[in-house]
């Protein structure tokens, strides 16, 4: 089974202008055919995000009018600027609102839903999103709209504008996307409107200083602008990076430019070399995708990485579209961005090593906040944290309890030779009997292969290192469903799926996937619930089980693990003078004694 939106890498799309035209020709070839008698230009079908939706087909087809000069599309804007116009701004309060800080104020907003009172809470990003579409109108207006024409549409960008400023409560549903995309719409706006042109600027600038960035949530080292009540969702986060590479294209503001590079460079850590990631209080596998293309190509140019590896949903490949794949206009306004753009996509990967993220060739290990793997990528197989008595993660497990949570700071050294590109964690643990025990995590990789090593004080019982949980694999196309992996150990390595069932065990070799189990443990209903905080109910899941090595030091357990390939192999550790030593076929690796400031030293030799 495939994964559903984890498909084609956003970078493989042709997005060379003859390719865009042939994009806005087929928009243009669904939406004559589809245009009423009043103008209106809806899909047939849609029936909620719908305030925005003619006016965004009617933003491509001034787009492509300005492209191709159709002598067929004049006409057809002015009709369907004329439907939005008269048959979608509403100016009477939607009853249930619960937003209002002011009522009966008679200023413009779109409906999520048309029918009064029937699902108010969309209007805040319906009316984001249709200030987005008109400023793009009012952009392409060159030819189409007269003077007065355009004064009526800015006096309607201005009212919604005020709407989402002044009557509404700002971000109500705390989703840095929307507030992001609210401010690019004032700094847009303002450039259309002379007389009010200074103060909406300082209105939207002061809005993202003072609503945004000052409530950003710390992640992997860094600072990020919160999504639904997290730090950040894989479907919302790049299109985040796709607001902030328009706010910077629009305004000139430094500081959008600095947080598109920091969240850039937070993706680039997270996703895995083959474009797979997963996590979001909102959606944790659904990706985005032309939503994401702006942002991450605009931003991987500027940091230098390969960020367009990200694997989006093939089936909004170029635009929003239903399920019959005719073409919805929600998202027309970054369509038009990404046309207007002439960034190109960076294809190399970025060389400099990052404290959360160990990439070489087909092997990455993207860590978490805590510095234990979040995702394991090797021989075309993804490996997500393992679940065991409600605690999640990579580490040795003695008695049922996870030795992976730290007590105090994680110390990482990066380390190349050769072709060998090693990081080293050490984290102070204490397990159920409150002894401080320190876990030495050895992580190295050729490129082709990754061999992981972990040492810590000798436990009692029966211990194991918890290894993962074998989750999907990359057939060359698309991501789908696996419970296996190509793993090997130095000792004993079973695959363990959990006793019993439930919502609270997952098994890997059910086709449910990890988000559908992570929403039926949320609080709230799917969509609304936060599937991280879901899956963090999860009491046991399927999961590698590597038994300790047999020759270790009298005092240390080790383990060792190989993922990319299950051909056995062998590994000796021996307490050298220089520090605990780890010897490989392909290398030695010697985990020294700490250095004047605490910091572990490494030696990488190859073979």
């Amino acid at each position: 089974m495939h994964l559903p939106h984890q498909r084609g890498p956003l970078h493989d799309l042709p997005d060379t202008p003859e390719a865009y035209d042939a994009v806005l020709a087929d928009v243009v070839e669904q939406a004559l055919r589809r245009i009423t008698p009043e103008g209106n230009l809806e899909h047939p079908d849609c029936d909620d995000d719908i305030g925005d939706t003619s006016l965004g087909i009617t933003s491509l087809l001034a787009l492509a009018w300005q492209r191709g000069k159709d002598p067929r599309l004049p006409e057809a804007v002015r009709r369907s600027l004329a439907f939005h116009l008269r048959e979608r701004v509403y100016t009477d309060d939607n009853p249930g609102y619960p937003n209002l800080r002011l009522r009966d104020s008679r200023l413009p907003y779109a409906r999520y839903v048309l029918e009064p009172g029937a699902h108010p809470i969309g209007d805040w990003p319906s009316t984001v999103w249709a200030l987005l579409q008109l400023v793009d109108v009012l952009e392409l207006a060159d030819g189409l709209l007269d003077d007065e024409q355009r004064q009526e549409l800015a006096l309607l960008g201005h009212g919604y504008w005020r709407w989402l400023t002044e009557v509404t409560f700002f971000n109500p549903q705390e989703a840095g996307n929307q507030a992001i995309g609210c401010v690019v719409g004032g700094l847009m706006l303002a450039r259309h409107l002379p007389q009010e042109a200074a103060a909406v600027r300082a209105r939207a600038l002061r809005l993202y200083t003072d609503e945004i960035r000052a409530h950003r949530v710390r992640d992997r080292g860094a600072l990020l602008p919160p999504e639904h009540g997290g730090a950040y969702d894989n479907n919302y986060g790049p299109i985040s990076l796709s607001f902030l590479a328009q706010a910077h294209r629009v305004s000139g503001e430094e500081v959008f430019a600095e947080d598109g590079d920091t969240l850039a460079r937070y993706i680039d850590a997270r996703l895995t070399g083959g474009g797979f990631d997963n996590g979001g209080p909102r959606y944790s596998e659904q990706h985005s995708a032309f939503e994401s293309v702006l942002g991450l190509r605009y931003f991987g140019q500027r940091i230098g990485a390969d960020l367009g590896r990200y694997r989006g949903d093939s089936r909004w490949a170029r635009h929003a579209v239903k399920p019959d794949g005719g073409v919805d206009g929600h998202f027309a306004w970054m369509l038009v961005w990404q046309i207007q753009d002439d960034s190109r996509w960076q294809r190399t990967p970025s060389t400099a090593p990052r404290r959360h993220q160990l990439r070489s060739g087909a092997v990455s290990v993207a860590f978490d906040d805590r510095m234990t793997p979040a995702i394991v990528e090797a021989g075309g197989a993804y490996c997500l944290p393992a679940a065991v008595g409600r605690q999640h993660g990579f580490g040795p497990v003695t008695d049922g309890f996870l030795l992976c949570r730290p007590m105090g700071e994680v110390r990482v050294r990066d380390l190349s030779a050769g072709n060998l590109t090693a990081k080293l964690v050490t984290k102070p643990v204490v397990g159920r009997d409150h002894v401080l025990r320190y876990v030495r995590s050895l992580y190295v990789t050729d490129g082709a292969v990754l061999w992981t090593t972990v040492a810590v004080e000798r436990l009692d019982g029966d211990p194991y290192l918890l290894a993962g949980l074998p989750y999907a694999e990359d057939d060359g196309d698309r991501v789908r469903r696996t419970s296996q992996a190509p793993v090997a150990s130095a000792g004993r390595l079973r695959l363990t799926h959990p006793d019993g069932q439930g919502p609270d065990r997952f098994d890997a070799r059910s086709e449910l996937t990890q988000e559908q189990a992570a929403f039926a443990l949320a609080a709230d209903p799917r969509g609304y619930g936060n599937p991280d905080e879901g899956w963090s109910h999860l009491v046991a899941s399927t999961a590698l089980e590597a038994g300790p090595v047999t020759d270790a030091p009298d005092d240390l357990h080790v383990f060792a693990v190989r993922y990319g390939t299950s051909e056995p192999f062998t590994v000796r550790v021996e307490q050298t003078p220089e520090g605990l030593t780890v010897r490989t076929a392909r290398f030695t690796a010697v985990l020294g004694p700490d250095d004047a400031h605490g910091e572990p030293e490494l030696t990488l030799l190859p073979a």
